[in-house]
């Protein structure tokens, strides 16, 4: 339980940032059932901020509220970096909100599979801006909820460094990529924005 208690002053502090910038945020989430928008929600205040969160526990769902591509799960699976990305872009382009964290793993005890062990989670973290970041962790077999609870805990990280970054949003920023959005096809025109400004990590 000490990583939930962990999980409350990074929220909070995440919230308060996003606040004083004038940032809101949406969640997409899978392995992790929608315990981020529930660590930030539980924090007194947190509707100026919180947009909405999606929970797309199965491929039906990633591609129905998130319009991840079909190939794209065939291709790379359900638990990668692509579809953490495409997550991530997809609610950013369905919310409206500033910023956006994806989760998709394997918190086990089953569901490994040749390459991709249980404790595989990737995270994408997406900006209005075009700034997207993906990273992968490994936590091992460390337990499912433990895996839950850690994977909260780094998303909640990346939309911090996210939020603080330097080329944080504007409104006016936010309402010309709107612009755009709206008179070419929502997919490409939000993949042309970030193709050339992915930052992947590995923990």
């Amino acid at each position: 339980m000490a990583e939930s208690s962990n999980a409350r002053p990074l929220a909070r502090a995440l919230l308060d940032i996003c606040r004083s910038r004038k940032l809101m945020i949406a969640t997409a989430e899978s392995c992790t059932g929608g315990l981020v928008a529930a660590a930030l929600t539980d924090i007194p205040g947190s509707s100026d901020v919180i947009d909405r969160g999606f929970v797309t526990y199965s491929n039906a769902a990633k591609h129905a509220m998130l319009g991840v591509e079909t190939s794209t799960l065939e291709t790379f699976g359900a638990v990668s970096k692509e579809t953490a990305i495409a997550m991530a872009i997809g609610a950013l382009e369905k919310a409206d909100a500033d910023l956006a964290v994806s989760i998709t793993g394997i918190a086990g005890p089953g569901g490994a599979v040749p390459g991709k062990p249980v404790g595989l989670v990737h995270f994408a973290v997406a900006a209005r801006d075009g700034r997207i970041t993906s990273r992968e962790c490994r936590f091992g077999a460390i337990g499912r909820s433990q895996v839950r609870q850690r994977s909260v805990i780094e998303a909640l990280k990346m939309l911090t460094e996210l939020a603080r970054g330097p080329q944080a949003p504007t409104k006016k920023t936010v309402r010309a990529v709107e612009v755009r959005v709206a008179r070419t096809p929502r997919r490409s025109a939000a993949k042309r924005r970030v193709t050339k400004r992915v930052v992947t990590k590995k923990v």
